[in-house]
């Protein structure tokens, strides 16, 4: 079976679809063959980076690795069962359909709760949470006494993951690995991301997730959306000279890989 890696969130501005962009492409390059779904039917930022590449790539007449989207296929409601859900049913064929021929399958959930993201949660071998070094970010995770810091308890997005991970258990599947990023990280600010840090590796203790490095703030990540690109495509389309933050972010992608500590995967970028 396809080993099915989740980006969720259910905050906006976290760069949830630029690390799942950078990730598939990552593991494509490795050798894997990987599809992908887009479950945040409004915005489809990730669809969109996806045809931005496609487009990109036939203008410049280069091929580059790129993942397997599929579109959700529509249900007729009439053949579902009694008191099926139609997103659960479109869903399910459409992870089963991948698994037939994908190593990996990558999905990307919108910033928000629906039922499409809370089944996702509960197919995710790996689930990856990017999260911005801020503590209104954080309060998705927990409620924080504002006083002290202390952490008083899972918030929202935390009893979500909880209850994937009860479906899961009851239906005899192995854990989730659920690794939270933290993303977006600025140069300054030190003695909050201390404070970020040691909130984060106190509640990863509590309510199991691993705490890894994601994505520094730079401007490189903005300006390869329009083009569908990734800091691992540079080279195929003639940019040799990488000056040292593109040198350094493309870094940070590769250690986001090791990171994940996915099945079979080397990089070769």
């Amino acid at each position: 079976m396809a080993h099915i890696i989740v980006f969720g969130n259910e905050k906006g501005g976290s760069g949830k679809s630029t690390t799942c962009m950078h990730t598939a492409t990552a593991l494509v390059r490795s050798g894997a063959r990987v599809g992908a779904l887009d479950l945040d039917l409004r915005q489809r930022t990730f669809s969109r980076y996806m045809e931005n590449r496609q487009d990109y790539a036939t203008r410049q007449g280069v091929t580059l690795p790129t993942p397997a989207m599929t579109q959700l296929p529509k249900v007729d409601r009439t053949e579902l069962a009694e008191n099926e859900n139609p997103f659960d049913k479109s869903l399910s064929l459409a992870v089963a359909t991948l698994e037939e021929s994908c190593d990996f399958i990558v999905i990307d959930c919108p910033g928000s709760h629906t039922r499409l993201s809370q089944v996702a949660h509960s197919l995710a071998d790996t689930l990856v949470t990017p999260l911005n070094d801020s503590f209104v970010d954080f309060d998705l995770l927990a409620k924080v006494e504002p006083e002290t810091g202390k952490i008083l308890g899972p918030s929202v997005y935390s009893e979500m993951v909880w209850h994937a991970r009860q479906l899961r258990a009851k239906a005899g599947l192995k854990p989730i690995d659920w690794i939270v990023l933290r993303n977006r990280l600025g140069a300054q600010e030190m003695h909050n991301k201390r404070k970020m840090g040691q909130a984060l590796e106190d509640l990863s203790k509590r309510i199991g997730f691993r705490v890894a490095p994601g994505f520094t703030e730079r401007v490189i990540f903005r300006e390869l959306f329009p083009r569908g690109m990734t800091l691992l495509d540079l080279k195929d389309v003639g940019v040799a000279n990488l000056n040292m933050s593109n040198i350094a972010a493309r870094q940070e992608v590769r250690e986001l890989i090791a990171s994940l500590k996915l099945p079979s995967v080397e990089m070769a970028v």
